[in-house]
């Protein structure tokens, strides 16, 4: 009999049991199939002339997630320098990265891009300064580089994710485009990708409508242009009532209007895509343990304490996003589970961390406001699996926060097998660099 998985991944209570043998909790634990399948759907998105799929590094960028990502033939898409320099050590190619930064590299970082520059990598200019920095070397070198325009149309799942409209300065605005596109003309710089990318997590209809949008924009603007990069953002399902994109009518979307350019005008172009959490965010899942539970009287609440709170997951306090929960007893025995509530006898609690913070919950609304969900009530001991922790979450965590260490991360891989892929953090590590 197969047993029962605990969330959208492959994540089962024996995978749990056998990773917490090795390390204390708190730790991930991610699942190598769901991660393999996700890169191949994307793969086969469809698409006009071709496509070249990127993954966010940013998401999650531990080493052994990205070799797997590679070996599935992805391409990656960097935030910063040092994203690409770390994608780099794990043995990623240079001719593989696509750098779209707000940086503007000085120094010895400027040094360091044009090195890398000349080995291949890919590069969007994001800001009028970043293009007037790189063009002539890039010129010099007949280096084609890319822009980023910003649209001034966004969607996100929060406002904090849309990076598209007024209130986000990602990319060179339509109002700067005259005063770009002579920057590029005076040192004779090539411009081959358009990028926009305008949130994460936002409606599918709104990445449909920036399709269009961003062909306009390469008919007018862009005569060189041969790459069209529409960013990422596909929403993500991670709890049972919510709805993921459609991967593949998004693709059918994007090549007819690919087509329908092509008929116009008589461009090709080759199409990209910058998934991260769509990849990554399922793939994963946070375990904590129960430490505690308290209450705040009869009017009050009833509150779980776990040992893993907004130092290793922090997108309930950043967004109020939702994480599915499960109740896990520690001889493998199912208290509770999201996907499966029905069979469970359930009461109304709040999920809390341990950092001195009021904050410190995994039960909060887009306003920072408490919201309690149902559960079986755990016993201390117990242990709470967070699903859809796979991006975002190790990734972008304050760790040593109250100074907590840095969480172990463990790799469910296709055999079965339990790998340790991150050490958890030592106190030592934490302040090997601090100075007197």
């Amino acid at each position: 009999m197969t047993e029962k998985t605990l969330n959208r991944s492959a994540l089962t209570a024996h995978a749990v049991r056998k990773a917490a043998e090795i390390s204390p909790t708190p730790f991930y634990m991610y699942d190598e199939a769901f991660l393999r399948a996700r890169c191949r759907e994307m793969k086969d998105m469809p698409n006009a002339y071709g496509i070249t799929v990127r993954y966010a590094l940013k998401a999650n960028s531990s080493r052994a997630l990205i070799r797997i990502i590679a070996s599935e033939g992805l391409g990656f898409d960097a935030s910063s320098l040092n994203e690409a320099k770390r994608a780099i050590l794990a043995g990623i190619e240079p001719d593989r990265i696509l750098l779209t930064t707000q940086e503007v590299p000085a120094g010895d970082e400027r040094d360091d891009l044009e090195g890398l520059l000349m080995q291949g990598l890919k590069y969007n200019a994001c800001s009028l300064a970043q293009l007037a920095s790189v063009a002539s070397f890039a010129a010099r070198n007949k280096i084609a580089i890319g822009m980023r325009v910003h649209p001034g149309v966004g969607s996100g799942e929060s406002v904090t994710r849309n990076t598209g409209d007024k209130y986000s300065c990602f990319g060179v605005h339509l109002s700067d485009m005259e005063e770009a596109l002579a920057i590029a003309r005076g040192a004779s710089v090539v411009i081959d990708r358009v990028h926009v990318h305008i949130g994460s997590g936002g409606e599918p209809e709104a990445w449909r409508e920036n399709i269009e949008r961003e062909l306009g924009f390469i008919e007018r603007y862009f005569p060189d242009a041969t790459t069209i990069n529409f960013g990422g953002g596909f929403r993500v399902a991670r709890m049972p009532d919510e709805q993921a994109a459609d991967i593949f009518d998004l693709g059918m979307t994007a090549k007819q209007a690919i087509e329908q350019f092509r008929e116009r005008t008589g461009r090709k172009l080759k199409m990209e895509v910058e998934p991260g959490n769509y990849i990554m965010a399922n793939a994963g899942s946070l375990v904590s343990s129960v430490m505690d539970i308290k209450k705040t009287g009869d009017d009050g609440f009833t509150f779980v304490l776990v040992n893993g709170g907004m130092e290793v997951i922090t997108r309930p306090l950043l967004y109020g996003s939702r994480h599915p929960f499960t109740v896990l007893a520690p001889d493998g025995t199912v208290r509770s589970n999201e996907f499966d509530l029905d069979s469970a006898t359930t009461e109304e609690l709040i999920i809390v961390g341990r950092c001195c913070e009021s904050g410190d919950s995994l039960t909060l609304d887009a306003g920072h406001h408490i919201v309690p969900r149902a559960m079986a009530r755990p016993e201390p001991g117990d242990w709470l699996v967070v699903g859809g922790a796979g991006a975002y979450c190790a990734s972008m965590s304050p760790f040593n926060y109250n100074s907590h260490c840095q969480a172990a991360e463990f790799l469910l891989a296709e055999n079965g097998d339990i790998r340790v892929i991150r050490q958890r953090q030592t106190l030592e590590q934490m302040t090997q660099n601090e100075c007197d």
